[in-house]
């Protein structure tokens, strides 16, 4: 694995929580996926920063977080983004997308996105694994993965050629992959509890959601847990592999 290069296209303002904690949510991605002798670097999309053409190539994948803005919105830098994720489809390079970077994904290769007719699903979630992708088998993974999700946008309808491999009862397309270099993630597999649960927090603080709703959030929260590790085996697989 020595030498290889990745890029964390950062969606997402980190709050002042995640970086004082865990060194924003770049820290987050990079404790969960690099690896010794790897170079980690990181471009601030929801600003404006973005790789330029030549930098492209340097990279072996790249890696699109959550965020707090709606892929199915038409921000100048989502656009960008949209441009960017096409070309590195064309380029075939390896990419994951987590959450939003899921959905925006699945709108840069022309499937479509928008509101969950059901809501929020902010939680632990138990995905069922497709068994017929080649993915899973070798990893052996189990048939259901528990994972973290935080969520009120979702693919509608995928895109030409892509194959669903992960679904919920609340999510018809929790996992999706595009040939064998991109895949998208519904759910949050590098969060902690302790990260949920500070953004239900800040949901509450900017009314996205009711007390309510925050309570019962915050109690499913604590009943599940994650399986951590076998998420961080199988996205450290399909980038690098």
């Amino acid at each position: 694995m020595g030498g290889k290069r990745f890029a964390v296209l950062l969606c997402a303002e980190d709050s002042d929580y995640v970086k004082k904690i865990y060194g924003g949510y770049f820290g987050v991605f990079v404790k969960m996926l690099a690896e010794e002798g790897e170079t980690w670097d990181m471009y601030r999309v929801a600003g404006g920063d973005f790789p330029d053409e030549e930098e492209i190539g340097d990279y072996d994948g790249f890696v699109i977080t959550g965020s707090c803005s709606d892929a199915h919105g038409n921000d100048v830098w989502i656009c960008e983004l949209l441009s960017l994720l096409k070309k590195l489809d064309s380029m075939k390079k390896k990419v994951l997308g987590i959450c939003f970077g899921h959905q925006i994904l699945s709108r840069a290769l022309g499937g479509k996105i928008g509101r969950n007719t059901s809501g929020w699903d902010i939680g632990v979630t138990t995905v069922h694994l497709s068994s017929s992708s080649k993915l899973f088998t070798s990893l052996k993974m189990p048939a259901l993965l528990p994972v973290i999700e935080c969520h009120r946008d979702e693919v509608w309808e995928l895109p030409p050629k892509a194959e669903v491999i992960g679904w919920s009862d609340k999510t018809g397309v929790e996992m999706f992959k595009y040939g064998d270099h991109i895949m998208g993630i519904q759910g949050h597999p590098e969060y902690t509890k302790d990260i949920l649960l500070h953004l239900i927090g800040r949901l509450l603080q900017r009314n996205f959601i009711v007390g309510a709703f925050a309570d019962e959030a915050k109690a499913r929260v604590e009943k599940h847990e994650p399986d951590r590790e076998a998420w961080k085996k199988l996205c450290i697989s399909f980038l690098k592999g």
